[in-house]
Formats: structure tokens, C-alpha cells, sequence
């Protein structure tokens, strides 16, 4: 089965509005997103809750010294006496089984501050709260009164020097679990705020699944709304999730893949996970809001499912000679086979079937309109890799001959690398229609490689480049304006080939200042912001000039100069038949200035149009405390033959309307 590169245009949009000729037909989905939970990039970034080990699974395998207790404090203010204690008993759900009893010897009568008292305990979030005066914020969580009368809860958000920002009593009487919601009001704006929770009466009280949602999220779904918009400016037009060497547990083992129907049901009922980069998965964000953000932001959704093959660095593998590689018993594969099934039936079956009826509980009875599925995630492409995957494809093909496979080209690719080769010669025996490159280079190999205009032309596997970045660990956390300017030339010659690559994602896509994994990433941010780095601003002028048509001669360079002999200059032209705009780029990347003649003489091109600049020193850096590079805007008059003058290490584009 091999895809098609074509316009996703519907046929009378097509009939308005034909391509000059001397155009090559390319992928419009061309620029998308990967986002993995790395760096905190769920819990504390893209979840908008403000609470941090809510359910209180915490624990040391996830990492040493970590509890149930972790992120949590214990509060007894007024002299009140009692403890808190981790319990497993009689849980709220078997794959939430921990919960936080609070047992209450005396509530104190010598009131602390603004008349505190009880005996509970708080969270600060994540490196504290962040709240804005006069926002209101959702505050649930179950409950049940295990001995004692009925007790009232106090639930207060708390400011600088235990300021009351907003606060609430909740009364629980029953001794079975109930959920309780209240809505809090912040008075004033708090960068380091905490949530309380303080038990007013005596007895023992349990508590699970805490949690505090901004009701300013993106669309209303849950996602933090300033890093939501961050990923809309970027246009992309698809999102791989959820990693990543997430999707097999990394080096831990089977017991740790990431298996999605256990990130679907009520919150309350899913099952936590270690994390591969070393932290905990809550899954607040899952499979449902992977896919909810897809179609609120008009993206197709890529789920990256396992294959019954481990990440050849289990168990420290990375660092042995001959890396580790567990596999499932092939009597066992129709597991995992079932898995992707099922995927697919939640994703597309209507309310009456099994999964479509647990999508549509969950709030979306409408199908979600499923059309890729990534199979395996950097696996080293081994006789049983091949076996298994190939027993998977062919699964899922004989009853969904429809979706579209993306498998994978192993760690590294690059010609001459024996996985890459492997995953070639796999790819094209069972005309797989996608396949997925990876590759973290310096700046240097960006820059000379041009790899995909030797690939052939006949070939009906096509490449998704689902990772990749300049990175050079010299250059500093953050990528500097030179990796960033190298990787918008090689997106040029990725344009070029758009009939072959026909979807690319940087990565990784975010990182959390106080906790970051890997450098570089897009997108940094802390509480209160993200934070764009210079790729960030390359990737939003391609993925705000995707196109369907690709022109390769209507820019010259001066005194005979081209982007075939010299790869520090990158010209692309792109059109996009559905919005009638067509898209010059270029870009020089040396220290003098460059100029280049336009010949648009084949398009009807309205005089009006907006050039865009991105330029800077090569190793300026965007970072949490400037910002150098950022897009200049302004407008300007065009004519189908005219000149640009090129300011050294630039990009400039150039949109005009048809």
C-alpha cells in the first residue's frame, strides 16, 4: 500500500484555482508536531492542572525517594494533632490504588493567622502555583468519611506570607467514595500559591485524586492554554504522539510501555506510569486529550503504538557493546495487535461498538476521523523486530485496508547505518507506505547534507522525518539563531523534495525550565510562560507557508551563485492552491549581503504582500532572558520580476495573494 502525494483539497476548491505549470506536486501536510512527555511536557506543561502528584502515586521505582507523599506537606496549623498516611486499601480504583489518609486527633482552638486550624495537608504544584487575580479555578477531588461524624473540609488557596486567596468548606458525610467539586476565585495574582486542604473535625477522613483546573483552558479541553496557542502559531498539520521512546518504556522493560486504553476512561481510572525521562505519567493528559487537541487545533492525530519489541536500552543496553533487545513471544503478538484494533475502532467506530461506545462516554460521540497509525519508535531493525512488525502490519491492514502505516527506520538514519538499511529493505518488501527518519546532528551536517534528493523517485515507501534538530551540546541549552537558520535551509531542500518527504517534526517539542531531560528543545517555558526559541520562529514561517506546488526556478541568485553548489543559500517556492498564496523564501546564510531576482511572471500576483525576516548574529540565542531573533513583519509592493536584497544570516518570505 503506498499513499499518494496529493492535495487533501476538496475537488471543486481544485477546479478554482489550478497550478501553473513547472510545478512538482508535494505534500500539504508537510510540517506537523511530535510531542513527547519529556521535560515535563504533560504533567506541569500541556495539562493545565495546577496540583502535582493529585493521586498520590508517586513511588520509588519512578524515582529514588520519591512516595505517595511526595509534593505534598503536611499541615496541622491552630496546635491541632494528627498524621497523614499513605494507604492501598479498598482504593477508589484498582489502577489508582493509592490514596492519602488524614486522621485527626484534635482540631486546635488557637487559630494561626486568619483563623487556621484542622489537620491536612498542602501542594505546591509545580514549583509553584501560578494564579491570576479574578480567575476562577476547578477544584475537585473524591472523598470519604472513614470514621467520625461528618467532617467539614476547608479547601483554600493560599498566597505569599499564607494570604487567603480564595477558599471554600466542603462538608463529607458519606463513608463510601464521592466526588467533590467547588470553584475558586483568586483575589490577587500569585506566582507561588498553594492549595490546602485542612479536615475541620475529628475522626479519619480519605482523600484521592486532588486537583485544581484553570477554567481558561484551550477550547475548554484541559490543555494550558498560553502553550496550546504556542503549537497553533505554528499551523501544524499533524501531531505523532505520544513519543517517542515513551511508547515502549524506554529501558524498563514491557511492564512500562505506554498502553493507551489505560488513558482514556474517567481520570480517576487511569493508570499512572514511570516515565521514561525519570518522573512520573499521570496520564490527566491521554489518548482522549492527544486526539481532543488534534481536532481543536485541525490536525491529524499520529499514534505511535509498541510492537511487541523493547527499546534496545532496557536495562542500561545504551551503554553496552551489544544493546538489549526483549521481545513478546510470538504466540503472545495478537495482544498487541488487538491493541491497535481496538485503537482504531475507538478512534472511528460509531457509539455501537465496543470502543466507539467508551469514546463517546468519554464525551465525543462523533468519530475522530482516524487516518495514520505509527507502528514502533526507533527499534533496532533485528530479524524478530522485522517478524513482529511485519505480523502486526499485515493485522491491521486485512481489517482497516484504509489506514495508513508509519513504521520506522530505526535509531539512526543515515545511509551506511545497518538499521537504516534494514528498515529500507523491510519498508519496501511490504510496500509499507510511510516510514520514519530520525536524526540530531550538528550544525555542519545540516548544512552539507542533502540527502533526499538522491533518494529515488520510484520508491513507494515515502519519509516522515519524526525527529529531528540541529544539536551541539557547545552551542549552549538553547539552539542559537546559526542551528536554527542551517535547519531553515535544509527545510528548503526538504520542500524541494516534497514529493518524497512528505511530513516533518522537530524535537522535542517542549521542555520545562526547572525540569528539562534534553537540549535542545522548541518550545521552554516555566509557570508563567513559553518561552520561543529561533527554530520556533523557523518552524512557524514553514509551517505558515505550506503549500501543495513546489517551484524550483523562479529565484536567481547573483553572479551565477545556487543552492546546489553552495548550501549556505536556500530558495523555495511553494503554493498553496486552497488559500491562492504563494510563498518565496530565501535565505543566506553567510556573512555578506546576497542578492536574488524573482521571476513570478507564470502566477497572477496581487501587489500587495508581507515579508517576513528572521535574521541575527549566528550565535544569538533566544533564551528566559531575551530574545534577539524574532519575525519582523512588514508590508510591501511585489511585481511578478523584482529583487531581494539578502542581509547576512537571513531567512526572508515573502507572502503574496493569487
Amino acid at each position: 500500500m503506498a499513499i499518494a502525494i496529493a492535495t487533501s483539497l476538496p475537488l471543486s476548491a481544485q477546479k478554482q484555482m489550478s497550478a501553473p505549470q513547472g510545478g512538482k506536486q508535494i505534500s500539504d501536510e508537510l510540517i506537523g508536531i511530535f510531542f513527547e512527555d519529556i521535560s515535563f511536557a504533560a504533567d506541569g506543561g500541556l495539562n493545565a492542572d495546577l496540583v502535582q502528584n493529585g493521586s498520590f502515586e508517586y513511588n520509588p521505582t519512578v524515582r529514588d525517594g520519591w512516595g505517595p507523599g511526595t509534593c505534598w506537606r503536611f499541615e496541622r496549623p491552630g496546635h491541632s494533632a494528627g498524621y497523614i498516611a499513605a494507604k492501598t486499601d479498598n482504593p477508589l480504583h484498582p489502577n489508582n490504588p493509592t490514596y492519602m489518609r488524614v486522621l485527626i486527633e484534635r482540631v486546635g482552638h488557637y487559630y494561626d493567622f486568619d483563623g487556621w486550624t484542622g489537620v491536612g495537608m498542602r501542594n505546591d504544584g509545580f514549583n509553584g502555583m501560578n494564579v491570576k487575580a479574578g480567575a476562577k479555578y476547578d477544584f475537585s477531588v473524591f472523598m470519604r468519611n472513614v470514621t467520625g461524624k461528618g467532617k467539614p473540609v476547608r479547601i483554600v488557596l493560599v498566597g505569599d506570607n499564607r494570604k487567603v486567596l480564595a477558599e471554600t468548606t466542603l462538608n463529607v458525610f458519606d463513608k463510601e467514595w464521592q466526588k467533590y467539586t467547588a470553584t475558586l476565585t483568586a483575589s490577587e495574582d500569585c506566582k507561588n500559591a498553594n492549595l490546602q486542604i485542612l479536615v475541620m473535625e475529628k475522626g479519619e477522613l480519605d482523600v484521592d485524586m486532588v486537583s485544581l483546573m484553570p477554567q481558561d483552558t484551550y477550547k475548554g479541553h484541559g490543555i494550558r492554554k498560553d502553550l496550546a496557542e504556542a503549537l497553533a502559531g505554528l499551523n501544524p498539520k499533524f501531531m505523532r504522539f505520544p513519543g517517542g521512546c515513551v511508547v515502549h518504556g524506554g529501558g524498563d522493560g514491557f511492564w512500562n510501555t505506554y498502553r493507551w486504553k489505560t488513558t482514556v476512561g474517567p481520570k480517576e481510572t487511569r493508570k499512572a506510569l514511570k516515565n521514561t525521562w525519570g518522573y512520573n505519567q499521570s496520564m490527566g493528559v491521554g489518548y482522549f486529550e492527544y486526539f481532543q487537541l488534534c481536532e481543536d487545533m485541525g490536525m491529524q492525530p499520529l499514534p505511535i503504538l509498541p510492537c511487541g519489541v523493547s527499546c534496545q536500552g532496557v536495562n542500561g543496553g545504551w551503554g553496552m557493546k551489544t544493546q538489549a533487545q526483549e521481545v513478546v513471544p510470538m504466540d503472545e503478538m495478537d495482544e498487541w495487535v488487538q491493541d491497535a484494533l481496538d485503537l482504531i475502532e475507538w478512534a472511528n467506530g460509531d457509539v455501537n461498538t465496543k470502543w466507539g461506545k467508551v469514546r463517546a462516554e468519554a464525551g465525543h460521540p462523533k468519530p475522530f476521523n482516524l487516518k495514520y497509525l505509527g507502528i514502533g519508535n526507533e527499534e533496532k531493525i533485528t530479524p524478530e523486530f522485522a517478524e513482529r512488525f511485519k505480523y502486526m502490519y499485515n493485522k491491521v491492514l486485512e481489517k482497516y485496508p484504509d489506514i495508513v502505516i508509519v513504521g520506522t527506520a530505526g535509531p539512526g538514519s543515515h545511509k551506511g547505518n545497518p538499521d537504516y538499511e534494514n528498515s529500507w529493505k523491510l519498508a519496501e518488501e511490504i510496500g509499507l507506505p510511510i516510514i520514519d527518519e530520525h536524526y540530531y546532528d550538528p550544525r555542519k551536517m545540516f548544512i552539507d547534507s542533502r540527502q533526499y534528493d538522491d533518494y529515488p523517485r520510484d520508491r513507494k515507501t515515502k519519509v516522515y522525518l519524526g525527529e529531528y534538530s540541529v544539536q551541539d551540546r557547545s552551542h549552549g541549552m538553547m539552539n542559537q539563531w546559526g542551528d536554527a537558520l542551517a535547519e531553515a535551509i535544509y527545510l528548503m531542500h526538504v520542500e524541494r523534495n516534497g514529493d518524497v518527504v512528505v511530513m516533518t517534526s522537530y524535537a522535542p517539542l517542549f521542555a520545562y525550565k526547572h525540569n528539562t531531560n534534553w537540549n535542545p528543545d522548541l518550545i521552554y517555558f516555566d509557570n508563567e510562560r513559553p518561552y520561543y526559541t529561533c527554530s520556533y520562529y523557523v518552524q512557524q514561517m514553514f509551517g505558515q507557508s505550506s503549500g501543495n506546488y513546489f517551484y524550483g526556478d523562479c529565484v536567481k541568485f547573483a553572479n551565477g551563485e545556487n543552492e546546489f553548489d553552495n548550501h549556505l543559500l536556500g530558495q523555495s517556492v511553494v503554493l498553496n492552491t486552497k488559500t491562492r498564496e504563494l510563498y518565496v523564501k530565501v535565505a543566506n546564510n553567510t556573512a555578506d549581503t546576497k542578492s536574488a531576482t524573482l521571476n513570478l511572471s507564470r502566477f497572477s500576483i496581487k501587489p500587495n504582500a508581507v515579508k517576513t525576516t528572521l535574521k541575527g548574529n549566528l550565535d544569538d540565542e533566544n533564551n528566559y532572558d531575551k530574545q534577539p531573533v524574532v519575525p519582523v513583519k512588514e508590508n510591501i509592493k511585489v511585481k511578478k520580476n523584482m529583487t531581494l536584497e539578502l542581509p547576512p544570516y537571513s531567512v526572508q518570505m515573502i507572502t503574496m495573494k493569487l
